[in-house]
């Protein structure tokens, strides 16, 4: 069943995510990715859409509109911002009580995410290729995967911080 759904939607989330793409600044094969794991999610909780081409209308178009509003809040650095490596002792305790409020913080995340984010905070500095081997999971689905968990985290610290 599910196999035959995503037989027959491919070429469709193919032509809808292509259409959407360069308005949302996306990549066509990043907003097919989200789709699909949508779909799954759904597939899993809900049981198939009644209309699955409308649904998948509607669900590329609410992923392209996610995009375009997530690269509209997010600016780059102006300039790249510099290390300045003569640092003293307090700020070096504050670093390091920031680390370790985060590494609790990834800690207490839901599912595959505390893995998902300690392979990305390693010192390693480890490569999408080599984290998707170390999790056992495919390399297309760690941005999505990563936003999810940055999405999590945010919201943690958040509370964390309010609560202070």
């Amino acid at each position: 069943m599910t196999h035959d759904l995503v037989t027959a939607l491919r070429p469709l989330l193919s032509a809808e995510a292509s259409a959407e793409a360069p308005a949302a600044g996306a990549e066509p094969g990043d907003l097919e990715q989200a789709v699909w794991l949508r779909l799954l999610e759904r597939l899993d909780a809900e049981g198939p859409p009644l209309d699955p081409q409308e649904w998948l209308r509607r669900a590329i178009r609410s992923e392209a509109r996610r995009t375009r509003r997530t690269s509209r809040l997010e600016r780059p650095y102006a300039v790249e911002p510099v290390d300045d490596g003569d640092r003293g002792p307090e700020q070096l305790a504050l670093t390091a009580a920031r680390g370790r409020a985060l590494r609790a913080a990834v800690r207490r995340l839901p599912g595959r995410c505390p893995r998902l984010m300690e392979a990305l905070l390693s010192p390693e500095d480890l490569t999408y290729r080599e984290i998707a081997g170390e999790l056992g999971i495919s390399q297309g689905s760690l941005g999505p995967e990563r936003s999810r968990c940055l999405g999590c985290l945010r919201r943690l610290l958040a509370a964390e911080v309010a609560a202070r």
